[in-house]
Order: C-alpha cells, then structure tokens, then sequence
C-alpha cells in the first residue's frame, strides 16, 4: 500500500523544493509505478517551470496474456477460465464472458438466472466502490498524519454534519482508530500500510477532524469488504472466483429456493447499503465541500465523449443504468451505440499490426521493440537524474488504443452516471440532484476529477437504493417459476461469433468471440481500463489518461500527488487491460513454476 514510486525510488515526504535543486526549462516527472492499483502503470508528464504539465504519456508495463489461452478450448470452458483476467473484476469478465459465449450460440437464459446475476452484480458494485475510494484513492484525499492530531469529540459531533446517522464516528470509535494507527507510527517500519506517501502535501484539504473521520471509514471498510464478499458466495459458491455461471444460466437453484439463503443476502446488502448511505456518500459530500475550490482537481476533463452499457436488470427489460453514448459533453441527448464502430489500433503499443480492426477480428502478435530513450527526470529528491523515458514516437505501452467510430472514449461511472441523468433515469436522476443540492456543485462539477470520484459513489449509492428491486423481482417469480438453465446445442458444423456487453465497476465492459469446429477460434476483451488508459493513436489523439493531465498545476514536482490522484480516480485496472492473442497459435512465451517455493521464471 506505500505511495508511488518517482522513478525507481520509494517518495517519501522532503524538505527540499523542486525549485531549489532543479533547472530552468521543461522536465520530464517519472512515477513508476503507480500503486494502489490493479496491476503495472507508468506515468510520464512534461512540466514547464510554471508547475503546469505540458504534456503527458502512460504506459502500461505488464505483459500478460490470457485470450490465448481461449483458442481452441470448449465455450463452455473459456468463462471460466476469463475470470481470472484479474484478482478484483472476477466476477465482470465471468458473466461478460459467459453472455459473449450464449449471445453466439443464440440463448435465452431464464428469467431467474438472469436476476440472480444481477444480484451478484449488486455484490461486486458494492464491494468494488467502497475498495476503490477508501483502499485505493482514498489517500489522495485523506492526510493520515493529520488526523492523528485531531479532537475525537469534535471529530463526532462533525459526522453529524454529513450523515444522519454516521458509521464508525462515536467518539470511542474514533479515539481507538487514533490509538490502531499511532502504534502502526510507533513501529519501527513507521506507518505500516500508510508508509511513504505525501503526508503534508499543500493539495490536501480536510481538516484533522475530517481526516479522523475518513480515516474510520477506511478501517471500517476493511470490515465491510469481508461481508460483501459473503453476499457474492451466497449464490456464487465462493469469492473472488465464484463458479455458479454457466452457459444458458446459473447452477444455485438450491440457494435460490432456500428462505434461509435468500434472507441472509437481504441482509447483508441492507448491512452495506446502510455503510454507503452513512459512510461513503457521507465523505463525498465532505470532500466535494472541502476541495470544490482545490484547482487539481476542479479542472475541467478535456475528454468529453463518454459511453456506457446497460447494468443490473431488476425487472424484465428494466435496468438500474442506463445505455448510451455522449459526444462533447453534450447532455442534450444521448445517442445509441453502434458496435461495429468499435475498434482498437496499436500505433504506439507494442503489438505488431497497427492497423485498427474491430475486435472479432483482433490481431495481436506482440512487438517487443523498445519504447524508451536515454533522457533525464526529475529524482524523489527533487533532483535532475539520468533515466529511461518514453519515446513519444514509438511504441510506449501494452494497452491498445479503442476508438468509437475514430474518437477516444471515456468509460466508468462517470459516463454512467452522465448517461443515466440525460436520459431521465427515474432511479439516478433524484439521487445526483441531491449531492449537487447538499453540496452546492453545479452539474459541470461532475466534468472534473472530483465529478469522476463522486459519480463512482453515485453509482454505489443507486444500487444500494434499488438493487434489491432485482430480489422482489426473484421472489415473486419463483413463485411460478423455478427455471435456472436453459437447453442449447453447439453445431460443430457451424461458426458463430457474439458478444457480452454491459457495465461493470469500471465502465463498459466488452467481450468477443467467434466459435468454429466447435472450439473458440478468436477471443478478444474490451475493458473499460483500455478505453481510458490507451495511448497516442495513429491520428495523434491521446486518450483520456493522457489528456486529463496536461494543463495541470503540480505543486511540489518530488511529490506529484496530483497526478496520481486524477489517475487513480479513474481506478486503472491495468491487469485487465493488457490482454495478447497471437491468432496464428504461434509461442508467445513459456514458464516454469516450481511446485515447491511458488517461484516463477521466464524461459
């Protein structure tokens, strides 16, 4: 959990000013990697010496492959097996899989299979917020050390302010979370999990007391994922690989008819919701009114087109979030989506054919030139220091480049929430109106890194209030109804090709596969970190990681706190981005694992 790495060194709080040690001129700030995500990134951004970047580039650094591993395996398989694309979107790359596989063979699953996946969708929306604000972007607003100087009493008292009935924020509560931390402090490592960040940092905003109280949530949250993931095993068998999916349904029959099961997720969903209602949508609200004049992260996002799928049925043909597309942040209207329009290139990622295709007909047999250059970048010290830097001409990262009929897309909750609000959801539209009014934020607030944090808290907050409409929804219908699976046949005489499409924790979400002789032939997964993380295209348009950065102000170039939190803020799901499929069977690479020690080499 320790801050970022600039450069190669652990950052870690210094006196010393970039001012004082560095240069006249434009220079080049390295973080690498960026943590407190899912999987390896690199950020490089030109500054010039007013603090403001100039411009900007992120590479992703893993190599891995799974849609490989698909090619050639039975359908019925290959959901399974992409599940394990990443350890925290399991459940996302199962179902989307697992609709890509019926969408080809043509199936209908029941009414009742279809409601129990939404549930289990509640589950992982529920888990995977809270994680994300508190566990992964949670520090970029939290000062850590601040709140062990605030008053516990009047930390209390202040929860009141932003929640009816406050989580974890008595004030024995939050004398005990002051004492947890202090012993992590007195600890001969220092601050444990808190180690090695920003602490101080002129951007931050909250007040000691507010700082305690963020930082009980943080704690409480850990509690909190436990119970989350015991709604997912309920009708998934186990978290976070669950097993219950199969092609034409799900296989939890028993635990659908069974009172017992049925009311122990009810509960447990209404134990969380009550934790987003009072805990994480009482912190937005205080961090909307703390940082709303905090100019790192109320500048305007430059990416502006913004799409999103369907996501949680809760009755027949009635989702929770809505589908759609807008172009230029224009909320007047919302346009359907033309999936053939989808594509991926790879100009400036390393994969051989550059060449945008859609991807039922991807082709990516990797490129392993080098993308960097002898340069020089600024140190965790603050000083000049010889390194490698991207080569803005070449290729720089493992993620491709989608485009929607050529243009760059932001996806996540945000367009989500965009989406849903222009098209008069009935269940988004009154809860956004009413952080805006609590927080007084116009609508263009939601056009920032702040908008994109709190619009994932909406997201939360939406489901919480209405995901159980799914299970009213499921209990009504079992009482006529007990289908969970349906019947299908694979033609091996046949080829098919379908998608599963929808959306997920971090945005749309997309998977593609075509069928012959009976085995998959092509695979390929679209993933929402794709669309926002991707680099330079071959028209010189940047994507949206890219093109939030450039024109931000950075206070202190050793301690670059603000880019890392407008990219965390996206909630980078690297590991599920960098995907490799050579379609002509060739080896990509070869391991061995040693049964003994768990220890892998490269061979």
């Amino acid at each position: 959990m320790n801050e970022d790495n600039t450069i190669t060194e652990e950052v870690s709080h210094t006196e010393n000013t970039a001012e004082e040690t560095l240069p006249s001129g434009p220079k080049r700030v390295v973080v690498d990697p960026i943590t407190r995500i899912e999987g390896h990134l690199r950020a490089e951004v030109i500054v010039g010496d007013d603090g403001i970047v100039q411009d900007a580039f992120v590479s992703s650094t893993l190599f891995r492959g799974l849609e490989i591993i698909a090619k050639g395996r039975d359908p019925r398989n290959v959901p399974l097996l992409m599940q394990r694309i990443c350890g925290v979107c399991t459940y996302s790359h199962y179902l989307k899989s697992t609709m890509s596989m019926e969408d080809a063979l043509g199936i209908t699953i029941p009414y009742n299979a279809a409601l129990v996946r939404s549930l289990m969708d509640t589950a992982l929306f529920l888990h995977d917020h809270p994680v994300h604000f508190y566990q992964l972007h949670g520090l970029d607003w939290v000062d850590i050390t601040s709140a062990l100087k605030a008053d516990p009493a009047k930390a209390s008292k202040l929860a009141f302010k932003y929640a009816d009935n406050p989580v974890g924020t008595g004030e024995n509560d939050l004398i005990k979370v002051q004492e947890t931390v202090k012993k992590f402090a007195e600890h001969p490592q220092g601050l444990g999990p808190f180690a090695n960040a920003y602490w101080g940092h002129s951007t931050y905003r909250f007040t000691p007391e507010q700082n305690l109280i963020a930082l009980s949530h943080y704690l409480k949250a850990l509690e909190m994922q436990r119970l989350v993931a015991q709604m997912m095993a309920i009708f998934g068998g186990k978290q976070p690989h669950p097993q219950s999916l199969v092609i034409g349904g799900v296989t939890c029959i028993m635990d659908m008819l069974d009172p017992a099961r049925m009311a122990e997720f009810m509960v447990k969903f209404k134990e969380m919701a009550n934790f987003i209602n009072n805990a994480y949508y009482a912190d937005v609200v205080m961090a909307a009114e703390m940082y709303q004049h905090e100019p790192s992260v109320m500048q305007p996002i430059s990416v502006k087109n913004f799409m999103a799928g369907d996501g949680i049925l809760v009755g027949r043909n009635d989702y929770i979030l809505s589908k759609g597309m807008i172009l230029d942040g224009d909320i007047s209207k919302v346009l359907d989506i033309d999936e053939d329009l989808i594509t991926e290139e790879a100009t400036h990622s390393w994969y051989q054919t550059d060449e945008a295709l859609h991807p039922y007909d991807a082709n990516s047999e990797p490129d392993h030139s080098k993308g960097y250059v002898d340069g020089e970048s600024v140190g965790p010290d603050g000083k000049m220091i010889h390194s490698k830097n991207i080569d803005p001409n070449g290729k720089y990262s493992w993620i491709k480049s989608p485009r929607y009929d050529g243009k760059p897309m932001e996806v996540g909750p945000l367009a989500s929430i965009l989406i849903s609000y222009a098209k008069g959801n009935k269940r988004v539209v009154p809860i956004v109106d009413e952080f805006l009014n609590k927080t007084g934020l116009p609508l263009s607030a939601l056009f920032t890194t702040l908008g994109r944090t709190a619009a994932r808290m909406l997201q939360a907050k939406v489901i919480a209030n209405h995901g159980l409409e799914a299970f009213y929804s499921l209990v009504e219908n079992l009482k006529t109804d007990e289908e969970s699976c349906a019947i299908y046949t694979i033609d091996n005489d046949k080829e098919y090709k379908g998608r599963g499409i929808g959306e997920v924790p971090r945005g749309m979400l997309t998977h593609w596969t075509r069928i012959k002789d009976g085995v998959v032939s092509n695979y390929q997964a679209t993933v929402p970190s794709t669309w926002n993380a991707g680099p330079i295209d071959a028209n010189g348009v940047k994507g949206p990681y890219e093109t939030n950065l450039i024109g931000l102000k950075i206070a202190d170039l050793s301690q670059p706190l603000e880019i890392i939190r407008i990219v965390h803020s996206f909630d980078p799901c690297i590991a599920c981005a960098v995907q490799v499929m050579d379609v002509r069977g060739n080896k990509i690479s070869e391991y061995k694992v040693d049964p003994l020690y768990g220890g892998v080499c490269s061979v």
